[in-house]
């Protein structure tokens, strides 16, 4: 009797063996941040963006990304290749602060003088929208995806006088 119940719980105990765990399936945000970006808008991503150019597009980036208008945007100054922007916060009036770096056509950001050092992080985690852009001429294209798989595609056109501040 005995070796009747090992010969019928032998192959249930060799199958689980070989059991792999699932992986869990990335986020919408984690396949849009590796896949390039599919867009009709050419050309691409210049491979490394002069000064004025990365002021462009973080002020472009961050006036999507908050939902400012392109104006508002001030560009505060250069540190190597991160942007340091300024806006005025819409709640209380006073000066909301970030820093923006640009790698391929990805656009990456921080807030600065946060309430807590943990929120002053750069916005590239798993969870955190997805912002890419498209620089044809004197216009930016944003394309945002967010977590849940939305996108918004925003287009501003910046000036040679917007970009000197």
């Amino acid at each position: 009797m005995r070796a009747f119940a090992v010969l019928m719980l032998a192959p249930f105990a060799l199958a689980a063996c070989g059991e792999r765990a699932e992986e869990g399936a990335p986020t919408p945000a984690e396949v849009v941040s590796t896949a390039p970006a599919k867009t009709d808008v050419a050309p691409a991503a210049p491979a490394v963006l002069d000064a004025a150019a990365l002021r462009r597009v973080c002020q472009a980036g961050l006036a999507a990304i908050h939902g400012q208008q392109l104006g508002d945007i001030a560009i505060d100054g250069l540190d190597g290749e991160i942007v340091n922007a300024s806006w005025r916060a819409p709640v209380d009036g006073g000066r909301r602060r970030a820093q923006c770096r640009v790698e391929g056509d990805l656009i990456t950001w921080k807030p600065v003088d946060a309430p807590t050092p943990e929120q002053n992080r750069w916005m590239n985690q798993s969870g955190d929208p997805v912002t890419r852009f498209v620089l044809d001429g004197g216009a930016v294209t944003i394309n945002t995806t967010l977590p849940d798989g939305t996108t918004a595609t925003e287009t501003y056109a910046v000036a040679a006088e917007q970009e000197a501040r």
